[in-house]
């Protein structure tokens, strides 16, 4: 888990650099929210826009080994760059550009994982509703775990009201009802 840390941390310091929004999503925050689980890889949320994806992907290709052939093709057409660092980790980087993105990104908050290592956050609620958007599941799995160990600290107005002009989008409105069963 150090490791990852360790990548998460790196990835990080890119970003900064370049004066980027970010934040990481996936199983980093799932270490501060939920309950911890082994994560092979580190997620993260850039905001790129639209347009403008290129200029960041050419800078995290010369920093990080591409993990697919044609990765610059692949995350221009899913808006997700798949990497690796140089110890073979996976760093999957999600190209933001919506409102809900910018939001997730804007409420992210720094927490230390290891002392002198912090990294940037995405909120656990803005976590539940990327998890329950993926719909997978491991992704519900997940989604117990915060509801378990955030408890009443959850805003749930907010969640729904974030989660539902997805689940219109992905006309799968279900997913808000296998939530809400799970929120009991």
């Amino acid at each position: 888990m150090n490791e990852l840390f360790q990548v998460a941390a790196e990835l990080q310091n890119v970003c900064r650099g370049q004066q980027w929004r970010f934040c990481f999503i996936g199983g980093v925050a799932l270490q501060r929210w939920g309950e911890p689980r082994v994560t092979q890889d580190v997620d993260l949320s850039l905001l790129t826009g639209f347009g403008t994806e290129g200029s960041y992907i050419d800078i995290l290709l010369q920093k990080f080994p591409p993990r697919i052939a044609e990765a610059a093709q692949f995350a221009q057409q899913h808006r997700v760059l798949l990497l690796k660092s140089a110890s073979g980790v996976g760093i999957d980087i999600a190209l933001g550009g919506t409102s809900f993105e910018e939001s997730v990104v804007s409420r992210a908050t720094e927490f230390e994982f290891l002392p002198k290592l912090s990294l940037l956050t995405c909120s656990a609620e803005d976590l539940i509703v990327l998890k329950a958007f993926a719909d997978r599941a491991r992704d519900w799995a997940d989604i117990e775990g915060i509801i378990s160990r955030q408890g009443d600290r959850l805003d749930w107005h907010y969640v729904e009201e974030q989660l539902q002009p997805l689940v219109e989008l992905k006309e799968e409105p279900e997913i808000i009802k296998r939530l809400q069963t799970l929120r009991g």
